[in-house]
């Protein structure tokens, strides 16, 4: 699996806490940024993040901020992309089950690293259940497509 990482400052400790947990499951990890304290404006790390799950490049992405709501608003952008915020790991695993997300997004300021590690595991570990699901995608697929949106 090919995971793409990316966080602003406000997500950057917890994203260098999930990088080894990625790890631990075999993903071949790219971060892409950020690295530092100072404050940076979160769409530009969840831009690269969407467009290269979008495109292929990546399986699934996670992405990092405060609250992780402004990565997952900016990476819904791309088409392509189905980004949950999730706080709890009952979400995140419906989140690949029932909607197939394909990233994954956090907020450092609302859950520690060690539930963090556990929605990550429950996310990774769970598959698109497809089915009855397959056709609800279908449609969030469909609005994409729609040239008046």
């Amino acid at each position: 699996m090919r995971v793409v990482i990316g966080s602003d400052h406000g997500g950057l400790q917890l994203k260098k806490a999930l990088k080894p947990i990625l790890e631990e499951y075999g993903a071949e990890v790219e971060d892409v940024g950020c690295d530092c304290v100072d404050s940076v404006d979160y769409p530009d790390y969840a831009l690269p993040v969407a467009e290269r799950v979008a495109k292929g490049e990546f399986d699934r992405g996670v992405l990092v901020c405060g609250t992780g709501i402004g990565m997952s608003i900016a990476a819904n952008k791309v088409k392509g992309v189905r980004c949950a915020v999730v706080s709890d790991e009952f979400s995140a695993q419906m989140s690949r089950e029932h909607n197939n997300a394909n990233i994954l997004a956090l907020g450092e300021r609302v859950v520690g690293p060690g539930l963090a590690a556990k929605i990550l595991r429950a996310w990774l570990e769970t598959e698109f259940a497809g089915g009855r699901h397959r056709q609800r995608v279908d449609k969030i697929e469909a609005l994409e497509r729609r040239e008046d949106t």
